[in-house]
């Protein structure tokens, strides 16, 4: 486990500052946080006391009883980025403490090819690809990806009232931005030469092996692209795309990790305390220097040292741009499907507005 060696030492800091307070007896096992939801809610009353979980699971834990509200909330939430407080609240009451703000992608691209002018539009980014027979590279199987041509149009993708269903409006006929515009828009991205739509893993193995020299990744992948650019290495919030004639911007789903306590611990007070020890500023720096993740702390997100990674600098600006994903399980593959067909080109040549309508009735699909 990845972070055993930074738990060790915020519990060892929590035991030691509260010395003589109380008998501790504190363990962590590993839970990946996206399957964090199914383990607890199996058997709440036996679950871990403190536990950490990704923001869209949070409605379903609320809903389950699972979670302690937060007691000291306006403490927290003039702590942390208003991002991260929303995405830890339902009706105005905090449910959880932000511990990260990275969840999210944004633009990594290679200085030697491509200039940081040309890093703020896709055109320019595609332009450069091209002329150096190089690739930038999008995961367009991904409907997480593929959110981004859609996000700042004003065509509506979200969850309906009952929390499981969606409403999807990308299958517009009127507005500034029509669906058909994004699906055009995307036909003419593919049919650039210096474009491939590539899984986050071939993105990774391009960027090592040369012929990637720009992609949309996230934080995970710093290290690794750092290592094979070196210098070079740039990263930057996500570029405009042109679309009915019209720049852009290109927007992000954007999620956290959150710590929440057990409804059912025998300690609430002291859960309560060592949820709010881990999150506390202290620890999400000394998480930002171990782990290289995104603090949602105010203090540590605008300090020097966040400040000298690219990496988590891109993302906070595209933050500005991004939308908490709040969508229920039938978005993906319908999103994914019609994606997979504007990147191959539209092979079937069937109608786009069809094939618009087809996505968002599934999309939108009781």
């Amino acid at each position: 486990m990845e972070d055993t060696e930074l738990m060790n030492q915020i519990i060892q800091g929590f035991q030691a500052n509260y010395q003589g307070q109380a008998d501790f007896e504190i363990t962590f096992e590993v839970q990946g946080e996206s399957q964090c939801k199914d383990a607890l809610i199996s058997g709440l009353e036996d679950g871990a006391d403190v536990f950490t979980f990704a923001d869209d699971q949070l409605n379903t834990l609320a809903a389950a009883g699972a979670l302690e509200p937060v007691g000291n909330a306006d403490v927290i939430r003039s702590r942390n980025l208003p991002g991260t407080i929303e995405a830890a609240t339902i009706n105005n009451q905090l449910y959880a403490y932000p511990l990260t703000a990275d969840n999210g992608y944004f633009l990594y691209y290679d200085k030697r090819y491509i200039t940081d002018r040309q890093a703020e539009t896709l055109d320019g980014i595609l332009e450069a690809a091209a002329e150096n027979d190089r690739l930038f590279t999008m995961d367009w199987t991904s409907a997480w990806y593929v959110y981004s041509f859609f996000g700042n149009t004003g065509l509506q993708v979200g969850l309906n009232d009952d929390g499981i269903t969606n409403y999807c409006t990308w299958n517009q006929t009127d507005g500034n931005i029509r669906g058909i515009d994004v699906a055009r828009a995307m036909l003419r991205i593919a049919e650039s030469p210096g474009f491939a739509s590539r899984t986050d893993e071939e993105f990774l193995n391009g960027v090592k092996d040369g012929s990637v020299i720009a992609g949309v990744s996230g934080v995970w992948n710093s290290v690794a692209v750092k290592e094979a650019w070196g210098e070079y290495a740039g990263a930057a919030k996500l570029p405009t795309y042109s679309c009915n004639g019209i720049q852009i911007q290109m927007a992000s789903f954007s999620g956290c990790k959150l710590i929440g306590v057990n409804a059912y611990s025998e300690y609430p007070e002291w859960a309560s305390r060592l949820a709010e020890w881990i999150t506390n500023e202290e620890n999400q720096r000394l998480r930002f220097e171990m782990r290289g993740q995104g603090p949602s702390n105010i203090a540590v997100a605008d300090s020097a040292e966040l400040r000298q990674s690219p990496a988590i600098t891109a993302l906070l600006d595209q933050s500005e741009f991004s939308q908490l994903q709040r969508v229920g399980g039938k978005f993906w593959d319908p999103v994914s499907k019609f994606a997979g067909n504007m990147a191959a080109g539209n092979p079937s040549g069937q109608n786009l507005q069809e094939q618009l309508d087809e996505m968002a009735e599934a999309v939108s699909a009781r």
